[in-house]
């Protein structure tokens, strides 16, 4: 049986969320969560930010690096918000970079991220075998996003910031049933919200 569905909810962001969550005990929370965005299409235009906290590299301080600050400002205050209160203050500084990657997903990825007096490398490797997800939206919990994307779990990363390497590695995990890790790429991600009741 085929079934076409469109989604009726209102298209506020595309593009990618590649995300590191690195930890040194398995048993303990990470020591080291990177979350990049690669914005292809969100009403404050497309850019790049990455959010980053590590026990070894920022001194557990929130750090952001961006190319498009309206950008950077009109995602922590739709999505992130709701999902990683170390960034959800919008007076938080905001260090301006330039963003590049080399690589594929048959190999790896490199992101490299380089601000006026740093130099940020997250690199994703020995890759997992890709996987859609699909996270509805859950208005009981005052949740009106949904979003969609292509997981590539990594079984080995490697992060640096200015030559310092982050200790630790990714955590093996399980998504309904599909192995992951809990360093992926969120590709073809696109966040949907729920219009406000007429």
């Amino acid at each position: 049986m085929v079934m076409n569905a469109t989604d009726q909810g209102e298209v506020r962001l595309t593009g990618e969320n590649p995300v590191m969550r690195i930890h040194t005990d398995p048993d303990k929370p990470p020591s080291t969560r990177a979350s990049l965005w690669r914005v292809h299409l969100s009403p404050a235009g497309p850019g790049h930010v990455l959010f980053l906290i590590s026990e070894e590299l920022t001194n557990n301080e929130p750090v952001t690096y961006t190319d498009n600050l309206s950008m950077c400002r009109w995602l922590q205050g739709e999505i992130i918000n709701q999902r990683w209160a170390p960034f959800n203050d919008p007076a938080l500084p905001a260090n301006y970079a330039t963003f590049s990657r080399e690589g594929d997903a048959t190999t790896f990825v490199k992101e490299t991220i380089a601000g006026r007096d740093d130099e940020i490398t997250l690199t994703w490797y020995d890759l997992m075998e890709p996987f859609n997800i699909q996270q509805a939206p859950n208005l009981d919990q005052g949740q009106r996003h949904g979003h969609y994307a292509l997981f590539i779990p990594a079984r080995r990363i490697h992060v640096t910031r200015n030559g310092k390497v982050a200790p630790g590695a990714p955590v093996p995990q399980e998504r309904d049933g599909r192995p992951m890790t809990s360093c992926f790429l969120a590709w073809a991600e696109t966040w949907v919200r729920v219009p406000e009741p007429a």
